[in-house]
């Protein structure tokens, strides 16, 4: 019996490669099935198919992009002072080699390979966070042309801005783990996107309750724990301040649920659980971009500040300014929990960032304007602006790409709305069933339909004393009306 010699490079560190796949795989987890059980127990019971397969989509198809084109230019040889050259990462002799991130002067313990899966893990999870301000609503065929697109001429360009060695990485503009190219630029995406697919239909606007509080919650749990990669992955090596951003993350999602726990008391009178997910997701994206720059003091300052200041912004300027009730329809709010907290992070850092712990992540930053270097609070704007200002013009480009180009509708029609997951898929999230060997006949799409709207119309009688014809939605008592979007409109 033979035995393999494995070579064992002089460059690889196999503690940091180990938890890199480790951090890797808890990322992915995050989006897989983390957020796909979080949006399918958010939304109403018809959408929870449609959510689900939204993510699970963008997960894979991320990643045949990025192995393709997105890699190289979010990473690697610099094209423009804002993205690399695209190319693939898929030859054998390529992926074997050391991991080094040439226009940022940096270089890893582990091979390429580890490297390009932890940062697709990323990319992926962002097209997923975007996926929650279209819910209920978008074309999925519209969403298929999206995802590919977005990827490779948004969040590219995010990345190597920042990340890979770009014009803001060279000013020195601090983003730890993704404030800024995740959580900023799919907050922009989600709040942009949403106004130029359209709203969803009225009754589900006034009416969008959980269907599985209990699926929320498992997604949430697994968010949390998933966030230790998220943001204990990102010295590339299994360091101190890799411990550090785990407890700065855990302390600061804490203090951001307790908080928007209290808002919840003091306004509502009761504490709300999707409340709480709402502060811990605010929470984690607010110590995202600061997680091993700041002490742990810091970290709780920004725990109290995403509790507060996105608090305020879904529940009162989202619920009272016309932007938000006429004409932006973000479903699950990414544009208060993504951009709001993503920006109020990033600021954050230009605050609170020390010294100590820029050296330890191995960046030349002097600390923020807390060890007297104000001018970082400048650079996080500018940072900010920047980040805003692209994804802005390029989500609106795609979505005008896809709409006017491609004549592919952004948004369901209205009939498909109606009816959900069994009309887009042909499928039902709970499908309990009796059927043995194809005894019980299947049901068509069209009789649920119809049993559907029969079953309204019923509901309809009963509450206006009046009947209403199935089909042209006249009554037989002289008076007119039709169902638009689950309610009805007397003539």
């Amino acid at each position: 019996m033979s035995t393999v010699n494995l070579v064992t490079p002089d460059w690889l560190d196999t503690g940091n490669n180990s938890w890199q796949l480790t951090a890797a795989s808890l990322v992915a987890l995050q989006s897989v099935p983390g957020l796909c059980l979080l949006y399918a127990g958010l939304v109403k019971k018809k959408w929870a198919i449609n959510s689900m397969f939204m993510v699970f989509y963008a997960f894979a198809m991320v990643l045949v992009v990025w192995t393709i084109l997105g890699y190289e230019a979010a990473f690697v040889v610099k094209m423009l002072p804002f993205v690399g050259v695209p190319k693939p990462v898929l030859a054998m002799n390529m992926q074997l080699t050391q991991s080094t991130l040439p226009s940022a002067n940096l270089s890893q313990n582990f091979p390429l390979s580890t490297m390009v899966y932890f940062q697709f893990a990323f990319a992926a999870i962002t097209l997923a966070l975007i996926a929650g301000a279209y819910l209920a609503r978008m074309n999925f065929t519209a969403w298929m042309i999206f995802v590919p697109l977005w990827l490779l001429f948004s969040y590219c360009v995010g990345a190597y801005s920042i990340w890979g060695g770009g014009f803001l990485f060279q000013m020195g503009v601090i983003d730890y783990s993704g404030g800024y190219v995740i959580h900023l630029s799919s907050g922009t995406a989600g709040f942009v996107g949403a106004w130029w697919i359209g709203s969803r239909l009225q009754s589900d606007r006034k009416n969008f309750q959980p269907n599985n509080i209990l699926f929320v919650m498992l997604g949430a749990g697994i968010l949390w724990i998933g966030w230790n990669g998220f943001n204990g992955g990102d010295p590339y090596a299994a360091s101190p301040d890799a411990g550090v951003a785990v407890l700065n993350t855990n302390l600061c999602t804490a203090v951001s649920l307790l908080t928007w726990t209290c808002m919840d008391l003091i306004f509502y009178r009761k504490p709300s659980i999707i409340g709480a997910i709402n502060g811990m997701i605010t929470g984690l994206v607010g110590i995202t971009p600061a997680a091993g720059v700041v002490a742990g003091w810091g970290a709780i300052i920004i725990g109290v500040c995403t509790g507060i200041i996105p608090w305020i912004s879904m529940n009162i300027a989202g619920k009272r300014m016309r932007l938000f009730t006429h004409h932006v329809d973000d479903t699950l709010g990414i544009t208060h929990t993504h951009m709001v907290a993503g920006s109020l992070g990033g600021f954050l850092v230009g605050l609170f960032a020390t010294s100590e712990g820029c050296a330890a992540f191995g960046i030349t930053n002097p600390g923020g304007a807390i060890d007297g270097n104000g001018k970082q609070v400048w650079l996080q704007i500018v940072g900010i602006l920047f980040i805003v200002g692209w994804n802005a013009v390029w989500t609106s480009l795609i979505m005008c790409f896809i709409k006017y180009v491609c004549r592919v509708p952004l948004r369901m029609s209205e009939e498909d709305m109606l009816i959900g997951d069994d009309a887009i898929h042909g499928e039902e999230a709970y499908c309990f069933s009796d059927d043995v060997d194809g005894l019980v006949p299947t049901i068509t799409q069209e009789q649920r339909a119809h049993d559907r709207m029969s079953h309204d119309a019923e509901r309809i009688k009963v509450l206006v004393g009046r009947d209403v014809e199935m089909g042209n939605g006249s009554g037989n008592s002289g008076e007119h009306g039709k169902i638009e979007g689950g309610e009805v409109k007397m003539d």
